[in-house]
């Protein structure tokens, strides 16, 4: 079971990275977040729901 929670948390992570990656930097910008913030808000945001 674990392994398979990490594999969603892993998936989670990389679609959250791959969807504000698409985001253009003044989208970014408006929301507040810079390209460096990214991997940072990915993982916050994969462990909110826990």
């Amino acid at each position: 079971m674990n392994i398979i929670r990490s594999f969603n948390n892993w998936r989670r992570y990389r679609d959250t990275v791959s969807e504000l990656n698409r985001l253009s930097n003044r989208e970014l910008g408006d929301l507040g977040i810079s390209r460096s913030d990214i991997p940072y808000i990915a993982r916050k945001s994969n462990t909110a729901g826990m």
